[in-house]
């Protein structure tokens, strides 16, 4: 089946460039260039001496790519921005932005087996570099893995049901397919069927792609890499991202604070939201464009050092 026409409507396109208060002649990031909605919008506000680095570590995304001598393409994953940067010249950058959204693109290219709407291989690699398939996962991974997996990333009703229903039956069942798969777990779906299996896909496409482990390494070196007074615009799609970007924009970690005797935090957060709450789509976005119904964008700034 061959690839559908490359396009991508971007979610909060105006809110989160607007969040990075762009200076003509700034360096910027664009850490998930994706459809390159938001790089394009950075690109229209920049002058010519501004840059724009994107990231992205799916190949396909790169068939989108603006002609502009101002941006530089980094063909990795957004949780090496650091190194990345300084090996292009820049130690510090004046605002990075996030869309954490799969693009539309991937969702509606059946070989990439993002979508439970088609037929596909059970596959989920965000980079085709990577190794590890969401079928790997399903045939290898122990009950209690599954189980937590389920419930943590998917938050699916029944998840211990479910990893001990795939264990049962996976070895009688060539799991190899969407169509396979569904199949296979009919007997255990809870609620909207649709519902359901959105939520096991979310759950095997963020292990696939480590991608909570990859948002955590990115925005600590988000943070490092934004000069005094940089911003920091982040989209997330689901609650696990949110509580994730919140607590970090907020604390600058997500484990316990190290106190003092008095009860003082110890360490000063290198970023200061700018937003009490999240920015979210108007009713007229999502109208046009109902994946953007869950989209929350934060925004933070840099806080000098030398400020106490």
């Amino acid at each position: 089946m061959g690839s559908p026409a490359f396009y991508h409507t971007t979610v909060l396109l105006k809110e989160a460039v607007d969040g990075l208060a762009i200076k003509e002649d700034g360096v910027y990031v664009d850490a998930t260039f994706g459809g390159g909605g938001h790089s394009r919008e950075i690109l229209s506000r920049l002058g010519l001496e501004g840059k724009l680095l994107a990231f992205d570590h799916d190949e396909d995304a790169w068939r989108n790519k603006p002609d502009d001598e101002r941006l530089i393409p980094v063909k990795e994953n957004f949780r090496y921005v650091n190194r990345f940067l300084r090996l292009h010249g820049y130690k510090t950058v004046d605002g990075i932005l996030a869309d954490l959204g799969v693009s539309s693109f991937q969702f509606d290219t059946a070989e990439r087996g993002f979508s439970i709407r088609f037929e596909g291989p059970l596959d989920m690699r965000m980079d085709k570099r990577s190794q590890l398939t969401a079928a790997d996962v399903l045939k290898t991974y122990g009950e209690e893995q599954l189980h937590k997996l389920f419930e943590q990333y998917g938050e699916v009703r029944n998840a211990r049901q479910l990893a001990r229903h795939i264990v049962m039956h996976r070895e009688r069942a060539a799991l190899n397919s969407i169509e396979s798969l569904k199949a296979m777990i009919v007997p255990v779906m809870k609620g909207n069927p649709n519902r359901y299996l959105a939520q096991l896909f979310q759950a095997l496409r963020i292990e696939v792609n480590d991608e909570m482990g990859a948002l955590e390494e990115f925005l600590q070196q988000a943070a490092a890499s934004l000069k005094p007074g940089g911003r920091l615009s982040v989209i997330t799609f689901h609650s696990i991202e949110d509580r994730i970007v919140k607590q970090f924009m907020k604390k600058g970690t997500w484990v316990e604070e190290e106190r003092d005797i008095y009860g003082a935090v110890r360490t000063k957060p290198p970023l200061r939201p700018v937003n009490a709450k999240p920015i979210e789509p108007t009713d007229e976005e999502v109208k046009n464009n109902p994946r953007a119904r869950s989209a929350r964008l934060r925004i933070a700034e840099k806080q000098d050092e030398q400020q106490e």
